[in-house]
């Protein structure tokens, strides 16, 4: 086979498995992860936290821990300043799983004109390499979303 050949050859073989990289990622079935919602509940006294896999929800009721819910799905009072708010105590209350929704009633009832917050840790899906290595997605810390609410 001729210099030319070769080169050629081998300019071919790289297309074909550039070729199935392509189709092989592209292809792949993204699981979207769930959205959380919340609203309030009972004449503004409780927050309702929904979204969850129903499966996942009546997994983690069946869990004899008290507190799992609150290492969840904690709720938070917003500070005045809001780079402050990875500072604040947890508000303290009660959990309860209805149907697939987790229902927060708090000890202190939620002060009327304040804003508070649920933060919603994302624990779906696993390390994926191929996100990290495009950047999207980072080796350490946990990804949360801060659903805010108002009395």
């Amino acid at each position: 086979m001729s210099k030319s050949g070769k080169v050629f050859s081998g300019f071919i073989m790289k297309k074909t498995v550039l070729l199935f990289l392509l189709i092989c990622f592209g292809c792949a079935h993204r699981v979207k992860a769930p959205v959380g919602h919340i609203s309030l509940i009972n004449n503004n006294n409780s927050v309702k936290f929904s979204g969850l896999d129903p499966a996942i929800t009546g997994e983690i009721g069946r869990d004899t821990a008290t507190d799992i819910w609150q290492n969840l799905l904690p709720v938070y009072r917003m500070p005045a300043d809001t780079d402050m708010k990875d500072y604040q105590p947890i508000q303290h209350g009660r959990y309860q799983l209805k149907d697939s929704s987790v229902v927060f009633i708090p000890d202190t009832p939620f002060t009327k004109g304040h804003t508070y917050f649920m933060r919603y840790y994302k624990f779906e899906g696993g390390d994926d390499t191929w996100e990290i290595i495009k950047g999207n997605k980072k080796l350490r810390g946990l990804k949360y979303v801060d659903l805010v609410f108002k009395d």
